[in-house]
């Protein structure tokens, strides 16, 4: 296979193997790579009928010395069996889960794009409820499996400002499950996200569901801005999914740039207190907010063609990190020496 690594998209490319492990009678058997990437699952499986099935996402970086960064894959795992015990499914050991990210990055090494081509190895760990049923009950067994691929920017033109509309649709319930990575939230998402398309914006951007006057998501990423006066700011919300790159911002924007960072409430009416704007997530990385389309008003950030400066160094440092370019805060970086 050839491919272009200056060029990708965020799009499914095959890669040679992926693992997989099935849960049954309260334990994990002990998991393997497999080259078969078709999941064989009872025509009853909870996952199928009743959504019980959660993911998530993360990337690997190739280093300038040829070495391999995993970003803050602990968190992920953490995230992952959170969603788990919400939904009532099988944890996944940390090390369990660890073990099988690296064993799958190691295996399809060859498709790690090159250091310096901005492409990355997505990682799409999946626990599934399978297993033969019908009631509305938790699944009898459990597959969680994790493959990957190389992937571009998330949002065509990687690091460029591009605009997003407010939708009346809500994303989450204010006690469901939007601060879990389950896969009907993003069912949820894909008319109001289409109709946003259509309408040439990037994006829509969800309000608080109980009042509609706070901004929570930006599609399937976080929302973060820059104030005028140099706080970083990002939405706090129970039905917010807590993004391992936010709260990464967070801290960098803290004690890297000095800033005040906070989780605080961001009003609609309030939009001209941010000089600049973001969308931030494993897939977006930093995706700079040109605008926003509000509801009989176009808000028009640090610029709709220029990125900010304080979004750059974010997104200089964050990079830098995962690539190895900078030093990372303690714990934050796996390197894996192929």
């Amino acid at each position: 296979m050839t491919i272009d690594w200056d060029n990708l998209g965020f799009d499914y490319i095959k890669t040679p193997f992926r693992y997989i492990s099935n849960w049954k009678d309260g334990q994990w058997d002990d998991g393997k790579l497999t080259e078969d990437n078709t999941l064989h699952i009872h025509e009853g499986s909870a996952a199928l009928h009743y959504g019980q099935q959660c993911f998530e996402g993360l990337k690997a970086y190739r280093c300038k010395d040829g070495s391999i960064n995993l970003f803050r894959v602990d968190e992920n795992s953490k995230r992952m069996n959170r969603s788990a015990k919400r939904l009532l499914m099988a944890e996944v050991p940390e090390d369990k889960f660890i073990q099988a990210v690296e064993e799958v990055v190691k295996a399809n090494e060859a498709f790690i794009p090159p250091y310096g081509s901005g492409g990355t190895l997505y990682v799409r760990p999946l626990l599934v409820g399978v297993g033969e049923g019908i009631g509305v009950h938790s699944a009898p067994e459990f597959i969680f499996t994790v493959f990957c691929m190389p992937v571009g920017a998330y949002f065509k033109g990687g690091l460029t400002p591009t605009n997003f509309v407010f939708s009346d649709y809500d994303r989450a319930a204010p006690q469901g499950t939007g601060a879990i990575k389950v896969g009907g939230n993003y069912a949820a998402s894909l008319l109001p996200g289409e109709e946003a398309k259509e309408r040439s914006f990037s994006d829509c951007i969800y309000l608080d569901p109980a009042t509609h006057t706070k901004i929570e998501e930006v599609g399937s990423a976080n929302f973060f801005g820059i104030t005028n006066d140099d706080r970083f700011i990002t939405p706090l919300s129970p039905s917010i999914l807590p993004s391992i790159t936010k709260y990464s911002l967070l801290y960098l924007a803290e004690h890297k740039l000095g800033m005040e960072a906070v989780e605080e409430d961001v009003y609609i009416d309030s939009l001209e207190e941010f000089k600049e704007a973001g969308a931030c997530g494993t897939a977006a990385v930093i995706s700079p907010i040109g605008g926003i389309q509000t509801y009989d008003d176009f808000h028009v950030f640090y610029s709709e063609t220029e990125v900010g400066p304080v979004t750059q160094k974010l997104y200089d440092e964050l990079t830098g990190i995962q690539f190895g370019d900078i030093p990372a805060p303690d714990g934050w970086i796996r390197n894996i020496k192929i």
